[in-house]
């Protein structure tokens, strides 16, 4: 049995995290320093639900859907399928034709925002890989349990009507953004991606890591 092995998806807030045009931008100011004499070291942040690599329950664009305290903790470490899904300015479903997904797995999308370093950098861009509707019902119809993209939202820029999301989120299937791939092949892994805990919350960031080696988990 090989060692497991540890992959940071998560991108650095304050250095490599975009924000989203309109979101809160992430701050955390120092209150107290022991640079400066204090006793202790003391500070406060400042930031959106949807900061960095996050996560999104329904109730972020459904009436009355499931916040993240509605689910159970371990909804949110499951077996994950990353897939290659470059050299195109959306993610289609022939991207996943192949994809061999099973039920209930996470399906992580490694697009071109990885492979350029878009996924990490702090300037944002409207040029990054999305999600397609047609692909995001497929990842429905495959029995995705949670989808993941490696940029900060599912949806193009310019499609305020959000389909992607409301296919996914409608269907039940959390989603995974900002996510970065860039040092992740294509495989199974297990996907541990824990949400803050707090009440009514449409989303949360959270620290994303992929496992590997995990004995249980097929190869890909």
């Amino acid at each position: 049995m090989g060692d497991i092995v540890v992959h940071d998806i998560s991108v650095t807030l304050g250095i490599e995290a975009a924000a989203y045009p309109g979101d809160v931008a992430f701050e955390r100011t120092v209150q107290s320093a022991l640079a400066e004499g204090a006793p202790y070291e003391l500070s406060s942040l400042t930031l959106s639900a949807h900061a960095g690599t996050h996560i999104d329950a329904p109730s972020h664009v459904v009436a009355g859907g499931r916040a993240l305290d509605d689910y159970p903790v371990g909804v949110f470490v499951l077996p994950a399928l990353v897939v290659a899904a470059e050299g195109a300015p959306a993610v289609l479903a022939r991207h996943l034709q192949d994809a061999r997904l099973r039920a209930g797995e996470a399906l992580l999308l490694r697009t071109d925002n990885s492979l350029t370093g878009r996924s990490r950098d702090p300037v944002y861009s409207e040029r990054y890989t999305h999600l397609s509707p047609e692909a995001a019902a497929l990842c429905v119809a495959q029995g995705a349990a949670l989808v993941g993209i490696d940029y900060l939202s599912v949806d193009a820029a310019d499609d305020e009507a959000l389909p992607a999301h409301r296919i996914l989120l409608e269907a039940g299937v959390l989603i995974l953004e900002g996510i970065d791939l860039s040092g992740v092949s294509p495989g199974r892994y297990l996907l541990a991606c824990l949400p803050l805990k707090m009440t009514g919350a449409e989303a949360s960031p959270v620290r994303a890591v992929l496992l590997s080696g995990v004995p249980g988990l097929l190869p890909s």
